[in-house]
């Protein structure tokens, strides 16, 4: 349970927690996307344990350029020790295929490239959070499968926590918004390939660059694209930036064939079809 003053999160007890944790592991390898979870995971085990802690990022279709980008900024500034991995989902049909337990052959396969990086000298630390185990996350099973550990469930840290703590260490990732990726905008069965992930990214890019939206998703159902923005956003998705989007994905992958925005507001994980309840 996250300790808080009055509703808020109290950094500063959530931050003793992790450190407590992270202080039964002398020897870690941080799988790290470039999101706010793992980039704060990754930056408190190295400032306090610099020679105990491996930073691991794996590039493949499915990361945003904009992710790499920012771990290997976050590197240069922490003075990280970062390994950049290549993970075999792409070679994996089981993951290609896009099925409901898709996540699962995801992290099979990238913890498998880090335990062949580490060769059994750290233990894997992922960036999931209390938040996530009320959620439908095949990835964990596969952790659980490889003995990753959590610090973040087991210093009973939550997303909110996780944010107040970056807010308080002064990251400047404190407000990244949530951004899984690239194949999480594939509706279950929708095959995974490198082209459609780039056509998705850059329909998201034009639609922040074009309106300021923050959080954006270009679902992709088939040949057809369902765009997902929050209910305050929707007045600005008009018919020529449709148009546009449709163009500019549809140039990268051309199987493309029609756009709409979504009759429902923005929900995380809306693309998982058949995913039992949690």
């Amino acid at each position: 349970m996250s300790l808080t003053i009055g509703s808020r999160p109290d950094p500063a007890a959530a931050l003793a927690r992790l450190h407590a944790v992270l202080s039964t592991i002398p020897s870690r390898v941080v799988a790290c996307s470039g999101g706010i979870d793992s980039l704060l995971l990754a930056t408190v085990a190295h400032r306090a344990a610099p020679t105990a802690t491996l930073v691991a990022h794996t590039v493949t279709p499915a990361v945003p350029d904009d992710g790499t980008t920012r771990v290997v900024d976050y590197a240069e500034r922490e003075g990280w020790q970062l390994e950049v991995v290549r993970s075999r989902e792409f070679d994996d049909e089981r993951y290609l295929s896009n099925p409901t337990d898709r996540c699962y052959f995801c992290k099979s396969n990238l913890y498998d490239a880090i335990a062949e990086l580490s060769d059994g000298g750290g233990v894997m630390l992922s960036g999931a959070n209390v938040d996530d185990l009320g959620e439908y996350r095949p990835g964990l099973t596969a952790a659980a499968e490889r003995d990753v550990r959590h610090p973040y469930i087991e210093a009973e840290v939550t997303k909110a926590d996780i944010r107040a703590m970056a807010r308080h260490l002064d990251l400047d990732a404190a407000e990244l918004p949530a951004s899984p990726c690239l194949a999480s905008r594939l509706y279950t069965g929708t095959r995974v390939t490198a082209p459609r992930l780039r056509a998705i990214e850059a329909g998201e890019q034009l639609i922040r660059s074009t309106t300021g939206i923050t959080v954006v998703r270009c679902r992709l159902r088939a040949d057809a694209v369902l765009v997902e923005v929050g209910d305050d956003d929707r007045e600005v998705i008009d018919a020529d930036l449709l148009t546009s989007v449709r163009s500019e994905m549809a140039a990268i992958e051309p199987t493309i064939v029609s756009i709409e925005l979504d009759g429902r507001a923005y929900e995380p994980g809306r693309a998982f079809v058949g995913a039992p309840a949690v």
